[in-house]
């Protein structure tokens, strides 16, 4: 077996030390090839190489959410075909590692990297359905290029919450859950449509859903991570199923406490709900419309302001080692 090894140098959980291990213990069981990132898009770049190549048979991603996203997009490039495409392995090496864990892999880098191996000696891998983000035709944001991600995604609240720890972390800071918490409250006192969203939800034969504050799209459970503690804002969601959606008409502070604790306390059985809160299952496809720019954020990734995004859920889209 021929692999590509991409590696994120700047992975907030591993030393070069471990990243050595790592390497050689992959090596001794594959022909493997190590590249480490040198620029932001380069995890892509190296995706789409291997997605054109005749010989790589695998593709393993060494870093954090932003990483596999990446490397993702690369081996997409031209659309998903999980008989075709390299398959993917994910090594965390991140601070949170959503994707890695949704997988059922360890948060640990060295005991997920023995995963990796156990599993492909038993060839035990699945096909997972990932989410893909597009301008909306006939609007302004028409000619944004559509992207991939493979976890969840969000406009208005939670893409500002991602822009402001992104402008920390290159101000020096590290990306810690502490930080996204201080980065949640100043984002909520600064939020100028607290009581009367501006996000509008549409889908073919629905009526559409009006005054959304908050719109998370979630392509599996659970939504993200608190430390150790997971967090479901849509528990149905799947890799398996369509996109859903969790939304909040309102974040007033009555209503902060309120599904702050609900999404402190979800399971897989039981996630937010209340008046203000708006939970949908399995979409195809639908779009969020803004009345103003909006954040938006994908797998953790800040993408600038938009007004108008069409997400589509599309199953079967990349063989994944587990």
């Amino acid at each position: 077996m021929r692999a590509l090894l991409v590696v994120n140098p700047a992975a907030t959980t591993t030393s070069a030390r471990t990243r050595d291990v790592l390497i050689h213990a992959l090596a001794s069981e594959m022909k493997l090839e190590a590249v480490t990132t040198e620029y932001r898009g380069h995890g892509r770049d190296l995706g789409r190489q291997a997605a054109e190549s005749s010989d790589i048979d695998l593709v393993v991603a060494l870093g954090g959410d932003g990483t596999v996203n990446e490397v993702v997009n690369g081996l997409l490039h031209a659309g998903p075909d999980p008989d075709r495409l390299p398959r993917l392995a994910v090594v965390p090496g991140g601070s949170t590692n959503v994707f890695a864990r949704a997988l059922g892999l360890p948060n640990d880098a060295v005991e997920a990297t023995g995963a990796v191996l156990d599993a492909l000696r038993d060839k035990s891998e699945r096909v997972v359905g990932l989410g893909l983000a597009s301008g909306t035709p006939g609007t302004e944001d028409e000619a944004v290029p559509a992207r991939w991600f493979t976890f969840n995604a969000g406009l208005g609240f939670d893409g500002g919450v991602v822009g402001r720890v992104e402008q920390q972390r290159e101000m020096g800071k590290k990306s810690t859950h502490a930080l996204y918490v201080r980065q949640v409250a100043r984002q909520l006192f600064g939020e100028p449509n607290r009581r009367h969203g501006a996000i509008t939800l549409e889908r073919a034969g629905e009526e559409p859903v009006t005054g959304l504050v908050v719109s998370i799209v979630s392509n599996t459970a659970p939504w993200t991570y608190l430390g150790n503690r997971p967090m479901y804002a849509s528990p149905k969601a799947s890799f398996d199923t369509g996109l859903d959606v969790f939304g909040l008409t309102r974040l007033s502070m009555p209503a902060v406490a309120r599904y702050g604790t609900q999404l402190l306390n979800s399971s897989p059985e039981h996630g937010p709900h209340g008046k203000h809160a708006v939970g949908l299952h399995d979409l195809d496809r639908f779009t969020l419309h803004s009345k103003a720019p909006l954040p938006l954020q994908m797998d953790g990734d800040h993408l600038g302001l938009r007004t108008s995004v069409t997400f589509t859920g599309v199953r079967r889209a990349l063989r994944v080692i587990v």
